[in-house]
């Protein structure tokens, strides 16, 4: 494992994007069990985008305009509708102090962050146009090589949310008590969730 693959994969891990936005979002919104669980759903969220690297069918997404737009466009569908659930306070971000209550909805939770990032085709051309990078040009088994970067790449993923959100689960309980700040934290949220959707919008194979 090279120091230039690790030293990539964390700022691209680290840098924030939905995944990130959606981990902090639930430790704020249901607390640090709640902040795991986003962070274990974003993880699992990745991979269908090895599957479909390895399997090529991201070479699919990057050649292909109408199959690339149509999953960015769920993908964008989606982030408005969690910008939506954000500013309503349903769903998966839904405030909610009872005692396992946090226990009970993980699923949810889980399948929120798997949902957001399974709907991110960016994710699909960066192991198709990142990871062959650091496989060598001789290597007799580059499946297996990319599969182990895979690894290595959902391991720091997960490490990394997973610090994010208790961080921010740390500082909840100062949070959910002033409904000013938790209004305004919200409006960010949501604001976030657009950005990133127009973002996707926009973006180009």
């Amino acid at each position: 494992m090279t120091p230039s693959f690790l030293l990539t994969s964390l700022i691209v891990v680290a840098s924030p994007g939905t995944g990130v936005l959606y981990t902090l979002a639930a430790a704020l919104t249901r607390g640090s069990r709640a902040s795991v669980a986003a962070a274990f759903g974003c993880t699992l969220g990745i991979l269908p985008h090895i599957a479909a690297a390895m399997l090529g069918l991201a070479a699919v997404l990057h050649t292909s305009a109408l199959a690339f737009a149509a999953l960015k466009y769920c993908g964008v569908v989606y982030l408005m509708y969690m910008a939506w659930q954000a500013l309503r306070e349903t769903g998966a971000l839904a405030v909610d102090t009872r005692v396992g209550a946090a226990g009970r909805s993980a699923w949810r939770v889980i399948v929120t962050g798997f949902l957001i990032n399974i709907l991110n085709p960016k994710l699909s051309i960066f192991f198709l146009a990142f990871l062959p990078q650091f496989i060598a040009a001789d290597e007799t088994h580059p499946l297996a090589r990319m599969l182990e970067l895979s690894c290595v790449f959902m391991a720091m993923t997960l490490m990394v949310f997973v610090l994010y959100g208790l961080f921010a689960a740390s500082v909840r309980d100062r949070i959910i008590t002033r409904p000013n700040v938790m209004s305004w934290l919200r409006r960010i949220f949501a604001g976030g969730f657009v950005a990133l959707g127009a973002k996707l919008a926009f973006a180009e194979r």
